[in-house]
């Protein structure tokens, strides 16, 4: 039986009080499990486009002015869902948004493996982003409401580490589908099947997880909210809780925090820090990981040996989410997150001045482990940083911008690299991350293992 400080006993002390008390739970793993399965197809869904970019220019007959478009309708979609979504998680709750989310996602990504030209996959990867638009600020937000504040980063990061084996998978299997007729049907179709399924089994998953109490008790639904947090606590002292569904109806709901606020006296600073961080760190994170078959072949490799290349490449990406699980509790994550997106510039010019294969393959793994060091400690941070009423809203807005100048970053990185080549591009992407570095050194609080409502006290007296 685990061990519960005396102040957790129910009914005693405040939700938030009791959450941070409590030790992890059979339900917080079951949340961090469904919630990770649920980035893993995000992160697949990004990349795929960019995997398949040479493929797919070979099956539609594309030209150069062609293929900006597609690669950048899933993003432009992602904006639109991250705004969309993340507000309807603050209004009518987390997991609701989670299901919605994955459900269209589910639905236009097996519709997209059935198109029948450019403009039909375009479409269908527009509609697949806005299911996955909030996904991973949502996951940002859900798991920040329910995990106690001393675990809460490394149970995060637990989840990305689970979500980013969708990089390395996709990699190996556009190398493996996209050469092969399966049934008669093109490779290339079958990876959309897979993300489709994938994501439609995550979603039957996800409705067996509970609400967040955080933000029950944000709305003014107090006794469900009660009712939650009581049961995860007869859990944690060893007790039978079969279920964590609250009673309905038992209070009244007050209308969420209005996203005004957040351009307010005291919360503005950290809400333009996420602004200008949000738009420039894309160029870093998903300006490599899209850009790289395109960046080997202007190297002069064939397209199956960048896709081979591209895959051990991001062998890095699981791998630099593991490293973070031992430092993302013990060094203040704004540092974390600093000292990595400088390196990140560092081995980014490495890889565009990379002559051979082997330097390609060390410099590439270097750069994609670091990103995810990188990764899980922004986005432990985002959700952080923002009050529960406007937590989803603030991470997902934020995040949005990353979305769309995603979408915009093949009109710009795809000319640029077609015109001055790897390195040109490359030190373009190192001077958006020093800026971003700056941005967060200069403007970011301290959150590492502190309270979610001491952190934001100091900002601003926003209702919780």
């Amino acid at each position: 039986m685990a061990n519960i400080p005396e102040a957790a006993v129910p009914g005693t002390g405040t939700i938030a009080g009791r959450l941070d008390r409590l030790p992890i739970t059979r339900t917080h793993r079951r949340a961090t499990v469904a919630v990770g399965l649920g980035l893993f197809f995000d992160f697949y869904e990004v990349f795929l486009t960019g995997v398949l970019s040479s493929v797919l220019v070979e099956e539609f007959k594309l030209t150069k002015a062609d293929l900006p478009p597609l690669l950048a309708s899933t993003f432009v979609g992602m904006f639109f869902g991250a705004l969309l979504l993340g507000r309807l998680a603050d209004r009518f709750g987390r997991r609701g948004a989670f299901l919605l989310n994955l459900g269209l996602y589910s639905l236009f990504s097996l519709l997209g493996a059935f198109s029948g030209s450019a403009l039909m996959l375009l479409v269908t990867r527009f509609f697949a982003g806005i299911g996955l638009g909030a996904e991973p600020p949502l996951a940002d937000t859900y798991l920040t409401d329910l995990l106690p504040a001393r675990k809460r980063g490394r149970f995060i990061a637990w989840a990305y580490t689970l979500a980013f084996c969708g990089f390395p998978v996709v990699g190996f299997l556009a190398r493996g589908l996209t050469d092969h007729e399966i049934f008669g049907i093109e490779g290339w179709r079958w990876l959309f099947v897979i993300g489709a399924l994938g994501a439609g089994a995550v979603f039957l998953l996800r409705r067996g997880l509970p609400e967040s109490p955080r933000w029950l008790e944000s709305v003014g639904r107090t006794e469900e909210a009660e009712h939650l947090v009581a049961g995860l606590e007869a859990e944690a002292r060893g007790g039978v809780n079969e279920n964590l569904a609250p009673p309905r109806g038992t209070t009244r709901k007050r209308a969420g925090a209005p996203v005004r606020e957040l351009f307010g006296r005291g919360m503005r600073r950290r809400t333009w820090m996420m602004v200008v961080f949000h738009i420039l760190q894309t160029l870093g994170y998903y300006g490599f990981g899209t850009l790289v078959p395109l960046v080997l072949a202007a190297k002069g490799y064939a397209v199956s040996q960048s896709l081979l290349f591209a895959a051990l490449t991001y062998l890095g990406y699981p791998v630099g989410s593991a490293l973070s699980l031992p430092i993302v509790e013990r060094v203040e994550r704004k540092y974390l997150v600093v000292g990595s997106v400088l390196a990140m510039a560092v081995f980014g010019i490495a890889f565009g001045y990379a002559g051979s294969m082997t330097l390609i393959l060390v410099f590439g793994f270097l750069y994609t482990a670091t990103s995810n060091l990188f990764s899980n400690a922004f986005h432990i941070y985002q959700a952080e940083i923002f009050p529960t009423a406007l937590r989803s809203t603030a991470s997902s807005g934020t995040y949005s911008l990353s979305r769309l100048a995603s979408g915009a970053m093949p009109f710009v990185l795809v000319p640029l690299l077609n015109s001055h080549g790897p390195t040109a591009l490359f030190l373009v992407v190192a001077g958006a991350l020093v800026v971003v570095a700056a941005d967060i050194a200069v403007l970011g609080p301290r959150t590492t293992g502190r309270r979610l409502e001491s952190v934001n006290d100091e900002a601003a007296p926003l209702r919780r």
